[in-house]
């Protein structure tokens, strides 16, 4: 299809199949049939969060670029904005409010992945130079504003630094969308236990098979490998040691597993684990991706991904119901040009 920012697509992308200016991916696969299918796996109306404290896992362990929440409250009349007894300002009234601030790093804790997150250095143009390009050609864009830090009231300033935006790839489009429809949950943890077993095309089908799991297209695909639950049980104080070892994570290096992304249909893929992939994956000669099932599914087909969801309650209710299907609601923050987001997404069985 023909499109103004590009000439030529990446090999094994979808690239123009949603149209020219598509920036959901295979979220257009999450039509109202999907919206129904989902709701008409709703049995019981039991509901369950899966999204972690967004304080957790504490520290920076797990990414050294990504720390845990800054809340502070805000300021009113030029003191502190918490308790506040109104009566100070306008006597005789006995009002006492609270408000509060947030600093977050977007994908810290539970979160979505926007289209954003990871592009790749590819000729879309045909001049014969890579240059940094994401899903459907788009671009990312950032602009200097000028030192950053945060002020006496915690809010944060921009004074000589970059910053960014998403634009049309940004987790707004997400948001907007609203995330809403089918999952299936795959319990590797199940089948794997705790130890770190890199998932290949083949253990995937096995279990599958295992479990009588059927991917259909527009399904939003669950991960439960126990990560999130062991971040959970060491509060706040995680040992870098234990989870850097832990759990099943998947093989990014794997065709027959990229390709089974592709000709699966899913309309999103979510981990309970960091980054759902190996982080660092196996060696690869160069030029290669560091994130190579990030590569393929952000860049290459528009497959959001959800990391460090909390799974595990969610899975123990399913086999003991004999099911995997639940719905799933899930929209991140309205954050117009933001490349990630917290979520609290809601399974309703």
């Amino acid at each position: 299809m023909a499109n103004p920012r590009w000439v030529r697509r990446p090999v094994g992308s979808n690239w123009g199949d949603f149209g020219p200016d598509d920036n959901l991916g295979r979220l257009n696969l999450l039509t109202p049939e999907k919206v129904r299918a989902g709701a008409a796996e709703v049995v019981e109306g039991a509901a369950y969060c899966l999204s972690l404290p967004l304080d957790l896992p504490g520290g920076n362990v797990l990414n050294p670029n990504r720390f845990p929440p800054v809340l502070r409250p805000t300021r009113r009349a030029g003191e502190v904005n918490y308790n506040f007894e109104m009566d100070r300002l306008h006597p005789g009234h006995t009002d006492v409010l609270c408000d509060d601030l947030a600093v977050l790093h977007l994908q810290y804790s539970t979160q979505w992945d926007s289209l954003a997150h990871a592009g790749s250095m590819f000729d879309a143009d045909g001049d014969g130079v890579p240059e940094p390009v994401f899903y459907n050609g788009f671009r990312a864009n950032e602009h200097v504003v000028g030192p950053s830090g945060l002020d006496d009231a915690g809010a944060e300033t921009l004074h000589g630094t970059t910053t960014s935006s998403a634009g049309p790839l940004g987790i707004g489009h997400m948001a907007r969308k609203a995330v809403q429809g089918r999952a299936v949950l795959i319990d590797l943890h199940a089948h794997l236990g705790d130890a770190r077993t890199l998932v290949d095309f083949g253990t995937l089908a096995d279990i599958m098979a295992a479990d009588g799991i059927v991917v259909e297209e527009g399904d939003m695909v669950c991960l439960h490998t126990g990560f999130a639950e062991k971040v959970l049980e060491m509060n706040g104080s995680p040992d870098p040691t234990v989870l850097h070892g832990f759990g099943a994570v998947l093989n990014g290096r794997d065709p027959e597993l990229l390709r089974w992304i592709t000709d699966s249909g899913l309309a999103a893929l979510v981990a309970d684990n960091y980054a759902v992939e190996a982080a660092p994956p196996p060696e690869a000669p160069v030029p290669a991706a560091v994130l190579p099932l990030h590569e393929h599914c952000l860049f290459k087909l528009g497959v959001h991904l959800g990391e460090i969801w909390r799974l595990t309650p969610l899975a123990e209710q399913l086999r003991a119901r004999g099911r995997n299907r639940f719905l799933l609601t899930a929209p991140p923050l309205n954050l117009p040009g933001a490349v990630g987001s917290p979520v609290t997404p809601v399974a309703t069985l």
